[in-house]
């Protein structure tokens, strides 16, 4: 890639988490690889089923959602449909991270199988306005399922880090926009600023962090806000993102593959981390996501909505400020 303009997040070449978000050290990269790979080599044995059937499907993502309101269905991950009805009548459909491949993996055959469905498989969705990729890593950008996208004919917006286009160009989806942290784009009345978040980026041995990560705020035409944040570990980027942009009315925070700390800590929150995080965001709702779907790392299936609910009793949340959705469960939020 050509060489990008020095910033506190890249030095021109590869990208990096700034200490006004990371404040302690990072350990040298090839300790850290070796740490993985003695990791994956003893992983203990896992209590995650083989399959799960999803509930039966409730709400209709395809109705207008009533005024005041925002309808969210849960596919998986952090794979969320979400749609937002403006004053004129008209509704602007949103789609995160979209995977709904059997593996998170570049191959076909190997790497983190789905031990569910998606909650809506893509043919039975609304068309997609505007599609939100945080990341290159392979359960967030998942090109078989922007490829699908592409076919349907939508031709939705998709917003983007800086330096993700390149991944996305053969897929078919032909307006693809880059953005830089604090930098915003205006589309279908809704403003999508792409905010900072403490994580990493990859998707061959040899291109680490040569694409930047992050979360979305999106502003409708009322002020209301939205808070996408990708995928992050915890850090100062809470509080900047409110401080900057003011509090969300509601959060979509991640809540799993945290396990083993040791290494999971710099890339991904813990539960009460989240929780924690939604109370500095000053959101009025949190909505936990990157769960129960891949067994990206060790922590027990169940863990991380149990942990979530604790930690939300434990920090004083008022009941259900920070909930999950059943898989395939299309459920009115208020703003």
């Amino acid at each position: 890639m050509p060489p990008l303009p020095a910033s506190d997040h890249t030095d021109g070449t590869r990208f990096f988490n700034p200490t006004t978000i990371c404040p302690e050290g990072t350990q040298p990269a090839r300790m850290r690889r070796l740490a993985i790979l003695k990791w994956q080599w003893n992983r203990p044995r896992s209590d995650w089923p083989r399959w799960i059937e999803n509930p039966t499907p409730i709400g209709d993502p395809h109705a207008r959602p009533m005024p005041g309101t925002v309808a969210v269905t849960f596919i998986g991950h952090s794979t969320f449909l979400i749609r937002v009805p403006h004053a004129d009548g008209t509704t602007v459909t949103i789609l995160t991270d979209p995977i709904f491949s059997k593996r998170c993996s570049p191959f076909s055959f190997i790497g983190p199988k789905r031990v569910r469905a998606p909650g809506r498989s893509l043919a039975t969705l609304p068309r997609v306005d505007i599609v939100l990729v945080s990341h290159a890593h392979y359960d967030h950008m998942d090109l078989p399922s922007l490829r699908a996208l592409a076919r349907r004919g939508d031709d939705p917006l998709v917003v983007t880090p800086l330096e993700n286009a390149r991944f996305m160009r053969a897929t078919g989806l032909k307006r693809i926009m880059e953005l830089d942290w604090w930098q915003d784009v205006e589309a279908l009345g809704t403003r999508i600023t792409c905010t900072p978040a403490r994580h990493g980026a990859a998707r061959t041995p040899f291109d680490r962090n040569t694409s930047l990560w992050g979360g979305f705020m999106l502003r409708d035409t009322t002020g209301h806000q939205l808070f996408f944040a990708g995928d992050t570990a915890d850090g100062r980027h809470w509080g900047l993102i409110r401080n900057r942009l003011g509090a969300p009315d509601l959060a979509f925070l991640p809540i799993g593959a945290y396990a083993p700390r040791t290494l999971m800590e710099r890339v991904h929150t813990t539960p009460e981390e989240a929780v924690s995080g939604l109370r500095q965001l000053g959101a009025k709702q949190g909505i936990g996501m990157h769960f129960g779907t891949f067994r990206l790392t060790d922590e027990p299936f169940d863990e991380p909505v149990r942990r979530m609910h604790a930690a939300g009793r434990a920090q004083g949340l008022a009941p259900g400020s920070m909930d999950v959705l059943h898989h395939g469960e299309c459920r009115a939020l208020l703003w």
